[in-house]
């Protein structure tokens, strides 16, 4: 398989740019996603952004490329409920077909290769990591590279980049790093292409157990623009009473947004905890359910 990015930025705006107005929202995106079960007024999100309705209307706008009442509409129960409906199929034919064939089941490109249980075992040992922080449409985030591809993708609020480097390189101890900004930079313009049919595939580099790299695989089949649950996880992976064990998966899955674990929630339409935070999760999905829209 092989992977391009599903977001993209707003045609020559740059990720900077794009990080910025996502911080001004971020209040904004926090409300949206507790308020789930119902549909907040524009005055509302707008105060809790700290913005009139007009100026909030116009930012929010310039970030997603669409209102905010339609973005709220891709997040209520009953839009989360068709979603599942749909990608429940597509597990279910991608787990027909082997999770690990090379069938092409929607439009995300991957191409990943997995580690072996020996390396696993090491932590790491013999492992060079290159790692630094860049911008992006959804905030700052960490960006880890080997040379068999890329191995982390991370995001950072407000004065937490240390804590989520140290989260991240606590996974491969014994590995060796080297820091730059520079590459990071060009790999988060890489992963947050504008155009996915316009680029290479990007080499991904699964770093975990046998159990947790299934359950990433999984996710890989899930189409941007659609949801799943965690039973429906643990289903394609053959194991459907394993629930709990593929929610702990998902939440250690190191290579966030691309591999999509943003959009797994709970069976009844809940947006469940995220890494990230749950406004993260809200914007990841509310902004995949929009150039899902676009390009139809």
């Amino acid at each position: 398989m092989n992977v391009v990015s599903e977001v993209a930025l707003e045609p020559g705006k740059s990720s900077r740019a794009s990080a910025s107005l996502y911080a001004r929202l971020e209040a904004a995106l926090a409300m949206i996603a507790e308020s789930q079960a119902r549909q907040p007024s524009l005055e509302e999100v707008a105060a809790a952004a700290g913005m009139s309705p007009f100026h909030f209307q116009r930012v929010f706008a310039r970030w997603v490329g669409i209102s905010p009442k339609r973005f709220l509409q891709y997040l209520t129960l009953d839009y989360a409920k068709a979603r599942l409906t749909e990608a429940a199929s597509v597990l279910d034919a991608a787990y027909d077909a082997g999770l690990s064939g090379p069938g092409r089941l929607h439009d995300l490109f991957v191409t990943h290769e997995a580690i072996t249980p020996g390396d696993f075992k090491r932590r790491g040992d013999g492992l060079r990591i290159v790692y630094g922080f860049a911008d992006s449409p959804f905030g700052d985030c960490l960006l880890m590279m080997t040379d068999r591809g890329l191995c982390g993708l991370a995001f950072a609020g407000a004065g937490s980049r240390e804590p989520v480097l140290a989260d991240m390189r606590g996974r491969w101890p014994a590995a060796s790093y080297r820091e730059s900004t520079e590459e990071a930079a060009a790999m988060a313009e890489r992963v947050f292409a504008a155009r996915r049919d316009a680029a290479p595939p990007l080499p991904i580099f699964l770093y975990g157990t046998n159990f947790q790299i299934r359950v990433w695989e999984a996710l890989l089949r899930v189409p941007s623009g659609s949801l799943v649950t965690y039973g429906d996880l643990a289903g394609a992976i053959g194991d459907p009473r394993a629930s709990r064990a593929v929610g702990a998966a998902v939440g250690r899955n190191p290579i966030s947004f691309i591999v999509p674990c943003h959009r797994a929630i709970l069976s009844n339409g809940y947006l469940r905890n995220y890494a990230w935070g749950k406004a993260r999760k809200a914007a990841m999905l509310g902004w995949e359910a929009a150039r899902r829209e676009q390009s139809a």
